[in-house]
């Protein structure tokens, strides 16, 4: 049958002038509607309005033109059945072979930072979506194009054979289709936080890829990266890598871990991570003592690990930093000279973040866990604790070189997969238990890390403490002070352990549970 009727109608012009151009020297009328249509004529590209075809005005400030029998019974007409055939004759309508549309730019209206509602609502398409389905939907015999990324392949078999291949069509109905289920996602989605009903019914997500990765968590496992629409500057979707090859599975993962620790500090903080967990975290005056804190936190532990800062990256830093085998390093910039220091690594990984902001602005987004079968959705955990909201439980309250030790180590914990403990001593981590079946389990292993350095130090506990065992733990091992949650039904046992040695404890009310 061959394409020789196209209807044209795009938001995002680009390609389409020299695109349709290329079609009409192959013999294709082109319909075309609206601004389309003017750019067309004005550029001499041979061009009838839609209401030519439909007989009828665009009307309601173009809010009806296409939705019109004219139009989609030419599209959804099925062309080797003489029932159809003989409708089409009888009416006097045509067929349309080839649908060319991109959707109203809801997604870039609700991206500004002053949209008004009524904006984004007049930015929902309706007959963009409409004709785009029903050309999918009858793709045995019409090609639909939503992507200008397609204009070169859809030409090129137009022009070797008249018509695109069925391969090519099923390739492209489905494209429209995963198109506007997103375009739909986004609208759902900001109805509902207008609404203040983020998590409805029904829970769809929506995410365009950034790339292929070679493979998952393990080579047999096949992966990709995706971003979602409208995503923060200051995360990893929206980074700039300066230097190294491409980032892993793993890669990704790891330091999203340490960028999520790192933006709990606004003053100069360091953090490594491995296999999701911190293994040094520093804080100092400037970002060279931060990252000595962070590295002397565990020398051993930060090999082959991700390093994030949330200060510029200067000449000092980076030359300790070159100093040992990293995977990645990422801050909110470089200097030129720490630039020119860390490139002669080949391998290593540079990622710019731009500036994350201030902790206390950090916004909750909700994170989507997928299971089998389905998935599970919540609130990110971005809670900020309050010093004045501590209870101090124990009969000696924390000094305030301590009390400065336990919020330090208190932001640490939250990041720690959990059962989690974390020791911590001027500034920095010095014991870090993660993961364990039990809570003593956690405190041993961080208290074996630490060694010397867990004397005089604080510990802080993701959740509560079912008993006293972690206490007497903490004690034998030099800790003067603790931070926890509470809210166990023996709490008092702990306390009393407490009392017993002389360790101050602070309840937070607040448990930081991380699976």
């Amino acid at each position: 049958m061959g394409i020789k009727r196209a209807l044209v109608s795009v938001s995002d012009k680009t390609g389409i002038v020299e695109f349709c151009r290329e079609l009409s020297s192959l013999g294709v009328e082109i319909i075309s509607t609206g601004g389309t249509k003017s750019l067309l004529a004005k550029e001499g590209v041979p061009v009838i309005g839609i209401s030519d075809v439909t007989g009828f005005p665009e009307i309601l400030d173009g809010r009806v033109k296409t939705l019109h029998p004219a139009v989609h019974s030419g599209l959804l007409a099925i062309r080797d059945s003489e029932d159809h055939q003989r409708q089409m004759k009888e009416l006097g309508l045509d067929y349309i072979d080839l649908v060319v549309v991109n959707l109203y730019p809801f997604q870039e209206t609700i991206a500004k930072p002053d949209v008004e509602y009524e904006d984004a609502i007049e930015n929902i398409d309706i007959g963009g979506p409409t004709m785009l389905r029903s050309a999918a939907k009858n793709h045995a015999f019409v090609s639909v194009v939503v992507d200008a990324a397609d204009y070169g392949q859809v030409i090129e078999e137009i022009r070797a054979g008249g018509d695109t291949t069925l391969e090519t069509r099923k390739r492209l109905a489905a494209k429209v289709f995963r198109h506007t289920a997103a375009y739909d996602t986004l609208i759902s989605e900001y109805l509902s936080n207008v609404t203040g009903d983020p998590l409805p019914e029904r829970f769809s997500v929506t995410y365009e890829k950034i790339q292929d990765l070679r493979y998952g968590e393990n080579p047999h496992q096949k992966a990709a990266f995706y971003r979602k629409p409208l995503a923060p500057a200051g995360t990893l979707t929206t980074a700039e890598q300066l230097h190294g090859k491409e980032l892993s599975y793993n890669n990704i993962n790891d330091a999203n871990a340490a960028l999520q620790i790192v933006k709990e500090f606004d003053e100069p903080a360091v953090v490594a991570v491995k296999h999701m967990n911190p293994c040094g975290v520093g804080i100092g005056a400037n970002v060279l003592e931060a990252y000595k804190k962070a590295y002397d936190a565990d020398p051993t532990s930060i090999f082959g690990g991700i390093v994030a800062a949330n200060r510029t990256i200067d000449a000092p830093t980076a030359e300790l930093l070159k100093e040992i085998f990293l995977e990645i390093i990422l801050a909110p910039d470089f200097t030129p000279e720490a630039l020119e220091i860390l490139t002669k690594k080949k391998n290593i990984r540079l990622l710019k973040m731009g500036e994350f902001g201030s902790a206390k602005e950090r916004q909750s987004t909700l994170a989507v866990t997928t299971i089998e079968g389905g998935m599970i959705v919540q609130e990110s955990d971005v809670h900020s604790l309050d010093p004045a909201d501590l209870k101090v439980v124990t009969d000696r309250e924390p000094t305030e070189a301590e009390l400065k030790q336990l919020l330090f180590g208190w932001k640490v914990v939250k990041h720690v997969k959990s059962n989690a403990i974390v020791l911590a001593a001027d500034d920095m981590t010095v014991g870090v238990g993660a993961g364990q079946m039990n809570r003593v389990g956690s405190a041993r292993i961080a208290v074996e890390q630490a060694g010397e350095k867990a004397k005089g130090a604080v510990l802080a506990s993701d959740a509560f403490f079912p008993m006293g065992d972690t206490v007497e733990l903490a004690a034998k091992a030099g800790i003067t002070a603790i931070i926890q949650p509470g809210g166990s039904i023996k709490d008092e046992e702990s306390i009393k352990a407490a009392n017993e040695h002389g360790i101050a404890m602070v309840f937070t009310g607040v448990r930081h549970f991380k699976h």
